[in-house]
Parts: C-alpha cells; structure tokens; sequence
C-alpha cells in the first residue's frame, strides 16, 4: 500500500501494532511504498492508516541500473 506519511511514521505504527514489514521505500513523489508481512498485518494498518493511504498508484523509484554492469 502507498501511505502520505514518512518511513519512520509508518514504522513506529507498525512496531507498535506489532506488525511486520517486508520492504518500505520512499516514493520519488512523497509518501511511502508499505509491503507487510502477512495479510492479517496488511488489513490492520489499512484499517489503521485509512486516512493516509494514497488513492491514485504513484510511480516508484527505479533500482535497477540504466545500463548493464558490465
């Protein structure tokens, strides 16, 4: 889920509803990219970060090199 909130935000409230994260990333646009653990700790925060989620998909930053290492 894509939320309009910073990393560390978004952390705390997963470490205090003892939710775990399995990859979060900053969107080049603002907000924050929140994979969690298990689909009962997805349905938690979605609930708890109603608010926050972002509607419209945001593009994310690209990890890949543009050209090949070698």
């Amino acid at each position: 889920m894509q939320l309009a909130m910073s990393e560390s935000e978004a952390l705390a409230h997963c470490l205090a509803s003892k939710v775990g994260v399995s990859a979060i990333e900053a969107l080049p646009d603002g907000g924050v990219r929140l994979v969690c653990n298990s689909v009962d700790g997805a349905e938690l925060m979605r609930r708890k970060f109603k608010r926050k989620i972002i509607g419209t998909e945001r593009a994310r930053a690209k990890h890949r090199p543009v050209q090949p290492l070698w």
